[in-house]
């Protein structure tokens, strides 16, 4: 079942009015009319998958350390919001389970980027998959993406009829041709603020969509949408939409 690829993503929710990776900013980004979202997932020292992106709490939250260092239990307790904005006091890092509830019940779509700590590559894949699994039927709205060829690796494994985009840092792996054949990619996800023409052709032509990552800059969705990118994640859905409606 090929992918329903939005022009739109909204990166972590909608992480420009709303705490990054919370249900607040999945909610956020349902309200500005944002089809898909895409999210991170991590584990918990005790193997619970939630959603958060960095490898230690100190940024997003009140506690401190590293979240693979902490159980659930001391992770649900922290509080998530207020360094966002007071509006925002009182939001927590959600489970997976919950998020994918929510998701569901909003009717929208989903790139969920493997984020594991080293040497959990395979963990968090199995982990994330395995409650995906249980409740996600819609495989024509979901994107399994990770920088962890390990990850992705997994996930072709354990769910071979799911699609996955290869994440690509800002300095190209030289073999990416080959390891997007290997792990049979459904999209190639590029830094789309320091990717030239040349290298969005290059996929082009390998004849995968290409995905662009983090776009907040109209001039900037402007000059990809001409290159031919066929989607982008951005913090601020509603500008970078603004964009698509005056273009198309």
């Amino acid at each position: 079942m090929p992918l329903k690829l939005p022009k739109i993503i909204g990166h972590r929710g909608a992480c420009g009015y709303a705490p990054e990776n919370t249900l607040e900013s999945i909610k956020t980004a349902h309200e500005m009319g944002v089809e898909w979202v895409e999210l991170d997932v991590m584990l918990t020292r005790d193997m619970i998958p939630i959603i958060f992106h960095d490898d230690t709490l100190d940024r997003t939250t009140n506690g401190s350390g590293n979240v693979a260092d902490r159980d659930w239990e001391e992770i649900r307790q922290l509080e998530a919001g207020s360094w966002f904005s007071d509006g925002f006091a009182g939001a927590r890092i959600p489970t997976l389970e919950e998020t994918l509830e929510l998701l569901i019940d909003l009717n929208m779509g989903l790139n969920l980027e493997i984020k594991p700590t080293p040497g959990k590559e395979v963990d968090t894949a199995e982990v994330a998959l395995d409650f995906l699994s249980r409740v996600w039927d819609a495989h024509d709205r979901l994107l399994i993406s990770s920088f962890s060829h390990v990850s992705l690796e997994t996930a072709m494994d354990m769910a071979p009829d799911w699609h996955r985009g290869l994440l690509l840092e800002t300095e190209w792996i030289p073999n990416w041709k080959e390891m997007a054949e290997y792990l049979a990619a459904a999209t190639i996800n590029i830094d789309g603020n320091a990717c030239t023409r040349i290298q969005v052709e290059n996929i082009i032509d390998f004849g995968k969509p290409v995905l662009a990552y983090t776009i907040n800059d109209p001039q900037r969705a402007r000059t990809l949408l001409q290159w031919g990118v066929d989607g982008m994640f951005t913090d601020v859905p509603d500008i970078i939409g603004e964009i698509l409606r005056v273009i198309h």
